[in-house]
């Protein structure tokens, strides 16, 4: 039986991640730092592997003889200190990268983002190689940015990578994007631009973890990065209706012009770095430019080349999100 570690498999997409390897036949070795998650994955057939990959003396044990690792491991939010991205991120997986060289790993997949294409413009059908290098609209799009060029360091000395950017994950269990969104729509209102007619893509949780997946097996793939959606960009007010209208919520919106919203952004991203204040931003200039435009992916590359289908479509995901959340928050 082949042997897959996955990084960061106690966060939200990680699960899903053991979830799928698991039902395609694999022995999983699930490495993250929560131990009640860690038990639940055991629950399910896998190996916990308490560690933290930022710690490569910690994690090095796990990485001896498994043939192949899914790097989904990160720091993934929109506010934070540039050092604390720096070290998850890139030198995290500097990290993994090094281990998986040492110990003869046969592939390493990476789970990187979208958000590294992001701009104050919308942009359709972009391409795997259609974005900024210098793109610093956040930190974290910084250190993706960074952490795929170490990718591509290990990959040029031989090891053998493919990076995978899944946009906008959702479903049951998702702490990110759904729960931000709600606590808008409660408590301030949603900042609606262009009517809600800029277009979105999102990706179902699942249809990532089927994506990465096809990566460990899929033939001539070395140094290929493939974008991954569910492949129906929906106008945001309509998607963000289906949401709502399955948790039993009506929409509350606040129609605001983009210049006065991104310059609020940009005042309050200067106040947090200059006193050095705990938590986020109510608003920052990368969710002002996701919700004021248009952002769409072209997948076609991973149609041809990983064979890729959404297993999940988007009105299923929503539904089962809907029902979930529902449970979640009985009175």
């Amino acid at each position: 039986m082949e042997k897959v570690l996955v990084t960061g498999a106690t966060g939200f997409l990680g699960e899903y991640l053991v979830k799928q390897l698991l039902s395609d036949g694999y022995q999983v070795f699930a490495l993250g730092r929560k131990e009640e998650a860690g038990k639940k994955l055991e629950g399910l057939g896998a190996i916990f592997c308490k560690a933290d990959f930022t710690n490569q003396k910690e994690c090095e044990p796990y990485f001896v003889e498994v043939d192949y690792v899914v790097h989904a491991g990160a720091l993934s939010t929109v506010w934070g200190s540039w050092e604390s991205f720096y070290n998850a991120n890139v030198l995290g997986t500097r990290n993994v990268c090094e281990l998986c060289e040492r110990y003869g790993v046969k592939r390493l997949i990476y789970i990187s983002s979208p958000s590294i294409y992001s701009a104050k413009k919308h942009r359709f059908d972009i391409k795997e190689s259609e974005y900024d290098v210098k793109n610093e609209l956040n930190y974290y799009i910084k250190s993706k940015i960074l952490s795929e060029q170490v990718i591509r360091e290990f990959d040029e000395k031989g090891l053998y990578t493919v990076v995978i950017r899944p946009r906008g994950l959702i479903g049951v269990g998702d702490t990110s994007l759904m729960p931000r969104i709600l606590n808008a729509n409660d408590k301030i209102g949603i900042p609606l631009f262009n009517l809600g007619q800029n277009y979105v893509d999102i990706t179902c949780v699942e249809n990532v973890a089927y994506a990465a997946s096809l990566s460990i097996k899929a033939e001539d793939v070395k140094g290929e990065v493939f974008n991954l959606t569910n492949g129906e960009p929906m106008q945001f007010k309509v998607i963000l209706e289906m949401f709502l209208k399955a948790m039993g919520k009506e929409p509350h919106y606040r129609k605001l012009p983009f210049s006065l919203l991104y310059g609020v952004a940009s005042v309050l991203e200067t106040i947090y770095k200059a006193f050095r204040l705990k938590g986020e931003p109510t608003l920052t200039k990368y969710t002002v430019c996701t919700l004021a435009f248009s952002q769409t992916l072209d997948i076609s590359k991973a149609r041809k080349q990983l064979k890729y289908e959404p297993v999940i479509t988007l009105s299923e995901g929503i539904e089962n999100y809907g029902k979930w959340w529902k449970q979640q928050n009985k009175d």
